[in-house]
């Protein structure tokens, strides 16, 4: 084969790349596709919202792990969730349905929505989303879980043991407790997405590797900054927790968008 048909060949196979994989849509159509999107998206949702309220009793369980785990190391403490309002019953069982629902049913909205755009994008398009689509869900469920079993038993641990040295009489109520809780698992999980923002980033050519490096006191603040937000308790041992992970996400984004850099100079070469 000579150059200029292994060039050609090239060419074609770089045109194909750009090119969407499939014809295009009218404007209904698309509007048509979107609508049976959003209806899969909220037919899931309200299976997984409904199978919560079904078991809500034993999903109740499996949420106050990380209060009674902790409550295991004080046997002698008393300490039961108390309502205070007539509806804060009512608005826990709420709130567990839809955001446990919401949760649930993330990865197939991924999938469903996937569907929808992937026909627009180009094979090099669908190389880049697909990973980065997978890695946004493995990164929330890490963060979701470290803050489950690490950073809430944490905060209740200090809490407990703040209430016992001042003397103060624990009154937690369920509304309290979940508030928390939702709080600190789906702040961590966004949290844990941002060495993805990075990677993007420097896929975009807005920053580089190198100014990454330089700046790694810079991040450190603001990582720690971060932390104060997500963390409701000021106490530097839960900060530092959830600090630490973050750091490492950091250096690791860093090593990831250097691959990046490569292969992008590679191309360009």
């Amino acid at each position: 084969m000579s150059a200029d048909d292994e060039s050609s060949t090239e060419a074609k196979s770089a045109h194909a790349e750009l090119e969407p994989r499939e014809k295009a849509m009218g404007f209904f159509d698309h509007l048509e596709e979107l609508r049976w999107t959003l209806i899969k998206c909220a037919v899931t949702f309200l299976i997984f919202a409904s199978l919560i309220g079904y078991f809500l009793k034993e999903f109740n369980g499996v949420l106050l792990w990380p209060l009674l785990s902790v409550k295991a190391n004080y046997p002698n403490l008393t300490l039961d969730l108390g309502t205070q309002t007539i509806m804060e019953g009512f608005n826990v069982a709420i709130q567990m349905c839809f955001l446990g629902g919401f949760i649930l049913s993330a990865p197939l909205f991924l999938l469903f929505i996937g569907q929808f755009v992937a026909p627009a994008l180009t094979k090099k398009e669908m190389k880049a989303v697909v990973p980065m689509c997978i890695s946004a869900f493995f990164l929330f469920m890490l963060g979701s879980a470290f803050s489950f079993f690490f950073l809430v038993p944490s905060t209740i641990k200090v809490s407990i043991e703040l209430n016992d040295f001042f003397g103060f009489a624990m009154r937690w109520t369920p509304g309290s407790y979940y508030s928390l809780l939702t709080w600190f698992v789906l702040g961590t999980g966004a949290s844990f997405e941002f060495p993805l923002v990075i990677m993007l980033l420097v896929w975009l050519g807005l920053v580089t590797t190198a100014f990454l490096r330089k700046y790694r006191r810079h991040a450190i603040v603001v990582i720690f900054i971060i932390a104060a937000v997500v963390t409701p308790t000021p106490d530097p041992l839960n900060q530092t927790l959830f600090a630490a992970p973050l750091y490492v996400l950091y250096e690791i984004a860093i090593i990831a968008s250097t691959r990046v850099e490569r292969r992008r100079a590679e191309r360009k070469g």
